[in-house]
């Protein structure tokens, strides 16, 4: 088996890096496209109708698997519309801006102990950037289209993702202090020993806070007014048909996607087995790996297709109320009390 993976090894490692970078990238672009048929799933069993269920099934199994590259065949060969009035340079660049960020964080995340793409100190700082890029391609796609509703949507969504993004920064303030680290997988493992020292324990208030922040910053409900369909026809995106809009779609489910995954890597130990220290070592449910990091990203993500069928919209005065006004503040009196528990040497901090 060795000799198998001599080649790989002794390949540069720009190249294997490269190698990587397109593996999670198709990775990626092929779980988007399941995530929404999962989405309409299960939001057609929680309202008690079938979702999708036309297009190919494996011998009378999944139904409508094939479903998503249906979709994507519609919106490639839907003409793509460039209003007369627009700047056509930034309507045109806008999409790839908010797609890019998206997918770019996938660069610093850790797969494994032993799988990521680039494996740097700052990695919570270049995760924080490019998040923060992503707000530009909203508000390019809002502005360059010439439309008052779209430019409506852009100018919601960037007051929104500014609001949010403190406290999520503040959040994972927490968890550095925690970790001592900005490194991702040091972050991880500095949660190994089961569950009672995942940081969700410790630092519950912003866990919370981080997940409602994630469900805000992704645009998604009962955070939706960027798009809210009720008043401003359809948000930034208003102008935007065929691939165009496709972009736009894929980044936000990319984005639901890395929320989700970070989720578990701050809070929930990343790969790390729930039964590490429970179980003996050499036991199945006690190995870590990347199977671990994909069951916890799928409960987050399903939890976002969840609260969309549970929670109305909220008005935008409420979303900014609550930004600014509770989660802000929550951080806040948090970080103090683990100030505290560092100081006294409580829970994980104990000397």
């Amino acid at each position: 088996m060795a000799d198998l993976f001599t080649p790989w090894v002794s390949l540069p490692e720009y190249v294997r890096a490269t190698v990587w970078i397109l593996i999670v990238t198709v990775a990626l672009i092929l779980s988007v496209a399941f995530t929404t048929l999962w989405e309409r799933k299960v939001l057609g069993w929680i309202q008690l109708r079938k979702g999708p269920n036309r297009v190919g099934s494996f011998f009378g199994l999944f139904p409508g698997i094939f479903q998503p590259f249906a979709d994507v065949i519609k919106l490639l060969l839907k003409e793509v519309v460039v209003p007369s009035a627009s700047s056509k340079g930034l309507y045109r660049i806008a999409p790839a801006i908010t797609l890019i960020s998206a997918f770019a964080a996938w660069a610093v995340m850790p797969l494994d102990p032993n799988l990521v793409i680039a494996d740097i100190d700052a990695g919570l700082l270049y995760l924080l950037s490019l998040t923060s890029v992503g707000v530009y391609g909203v508000i390019l796609a809002g502005w360059a289209t010439n439309s008052k509703y779209a430019f409506l949507g852009a100018m919601r969504s960037a007051a929104q993702v500014v609001a949010y993004e403190i406290a999520m920064g503040f959040a994972l303030v927490g968890v550095v202090m925690a970790a001592g680290t900005l490194n991702l997988g040091d972050i991880v493992r500095a949660q190994e020993g089961g569950m009672g020292n995942w940081f969700f324990t410790w630092l519950f208030p912003l866990f919370l806070v981080y997940v409602i922040a994630g469900v805000a910053e992704t645009n998604r409900a009962p955070f939706d007014v960027a798009e809210g369909e009720s008043e401003i026809v359809a948000g930034f995106h208003v102008e935007y048909s065929g691939i165009a809009f496709a972009l736009f779609f894929l980044a936000e489910y990319a984005n639901m996607i890395l929320i989700s995954a970070l989720t578990a890597v701050f809070f929930l130990g990343g790969w790390l087995s729930p039964f590490d220290g429970v179980l003996v070592a050499d036991h199945p449910l006690a190995a870590s790996g990347f199977h671990w990091l994909f069951l916890k990203l799928f409960f987050f993500l399903t939890c976002f297709i969840w609260y969309r069928a549970t929670f109305p919209r909220y008005r935008y005065d409420q979303i900014m109320r609550l930004g600014w006004k509770v989660l802000i503040p929550v951080t806040l009196v948090w970080i103090l009390v683990e100030v505290l528990l560092v100081w006294f040497g409580v829970g994980p901090w104990r000397k």
